[in-house]
């Protein structure tokens, strides 16, 4: 029944006209009541539902057949005067009452609000494992692969060619697993991004928080990356073990990991979708690729060129991983540019990287990632690519 479900009625006709406005009654009298009155309508049968009855004898057909507009007829009647009265005195606030407000437009604090949108993220990695776990298992398959197919070749530095050899391990290892970092975190960012603009638009919390636990949520699970990557690939490969070389290592695997990932979050955030976004990203790394220092080492560049390689990200990596294994050997390196030249000498000279200049190094790659995890919250905080 409809008094069952309905205190009040708020009846419209096609085209958003009203044809009732007001209680319904009990047993829907006071519905019937109205329609009773007005002339040449059919009174309500014994037993028969008040609201399938007020559907028939306000229908469009009964209106064409009886001559008669029922917007009109509710504009004329005492009930709508009434509804204009009481909307009137509502609109006038007490005496002594003050406007609605709040101290603050989010009802938590910031800090709130970032713990609670990191909790939030942390919950969504967990229960995403064809994103966390598939990433976890990519990484051992290239580290196995990588580190039987370089078996032994860090601790081979007498030639030139045994550089080049373990030079390509740490080239490869780097655009392998940056590549897939930022590739497939651009979708779980584009979903996230979607459910972010519905949460805001509720008021549950600010961008910048959304964009912190974004971020945040990324660094355990890379560290694990890094560490999964590193322990295996360094010692299959061979390279020196020593404390400082070792964490070197995972210190420039950890924050290349990182940038890669951030910098595919950046390209989502500064795009409309995970197509474009893809295209853009992936004409970049290709970029990165060429500057790298691998395939055409810095000091070979064109001089109009060689700017690029100072703000390549990759080529920093090249430089740390490398200088930090190999910058520091002063034995003598067979086949070199010279006769007598040590392999910190030659890589000095060949590729221009000095072992001495390794913290500066790391300041880059802390730079890129701040950077690229900044871009991101900054796209997130004043672009919206929402479309409806």
């Amino acid at each position: 029944m409809l008094t069952m479900c309905f205190l009040q009625l708020f009846l419209m006709k096609r085209g958003g006209e009203e044809i009732y406005v007001g209680p319904v009654g009990p047993n829907s009298s006071n519905l019937i009541e109205y329609f009773e009155e007005i002339d040449d309508i059919s009174k309500i049968k014994d037993g028969y539902n008040p609201a399938t009855w007020m559907l028939e004898v306000s229908s469009s057909a009964q209106e064409e057949m009886l001559g008669i507009d029922f917007a009109e007829v509710y504009r004329q009647s005492e009930l709508y005067q009434r509804n204009k009265e009481l909307i009137e005195d509502l609109s006038k606030p007490p005496p002594g009452s003050r406007d609605l407000s709040f101290p603050t437009q989010y009802s938590r604090s910031f800090t709130t609000q970032c713990l609670a949108c990191f909790w939030k993220q942390n919950w969504s990695y967990w229960r995403n494992p064809a994103y966390t776990a598939v990433r976890l298992l990519f990484t051992v398959v290239i580290a196995l692969l990588f580190g039987t197919m370089f078996w032994g070749l860090g601790s081979k530095t007498d030639k030139v060619q045994d550089l080049f050899n373990a030079m390509g391990s740490m080239y490869a290892a780097v655009l392998y697993l940056g590549v897939q970092n930022s590739g497939t975190v651009q979708p779980v960012v584009v979903v996230e991004r979607t459910v972010f603009y519905r949460e805001r638009a509720a008021g549950m919390y600010s961008a910048f928080p959304y964009a912190f636990g974004q971020v945040a949520i990324e660094f355990p699970y890379v560290m694990v990356q890094a560490l999964i990557y590193g322990v295996l690939v360094y010692s299959m490969i061979g390279f020196e073990w020593t404390v400082a070389k070792f964490l070197w290592y995972l210190f420039f695997m950890y924050f290349t990991l990182l940038y890669f990932t951030f910098y595919g979050m950046m390209a989502v955030g500064l795009t409309p979708n995970e197509s474009i976004s893809a295209i853009i990203s992936s004409a970049f790394y290709n970029i990165w690729n060429l500057f790298s220092g691998y395939l055409i080492p810095r000091p070979k560049l064109p001089v109009w060129w060689r700017w690029y390689s100072w703000i390549c990200p990759v080529a920093w990596t090249l430089y740390g991983l490398v200088a930090s294994q190999f910058g520091d050997l002063h034995h003598e390196l067979q086949g070199a540019l010279q006769q007598g030249q040590t392999a910190a000498q030659y890589i000095e000279e060949y590729y221009g990287f000095r072992h001495d200049f390794l913290w500066a190094v790391a300041l880059v790659h802390v730079v890129f990632t701040v950077m690229f995890a900044f871009l991101f919250s900054f796209a997130i905080m004043k672009f919206n690519f929402q479309r409806r």
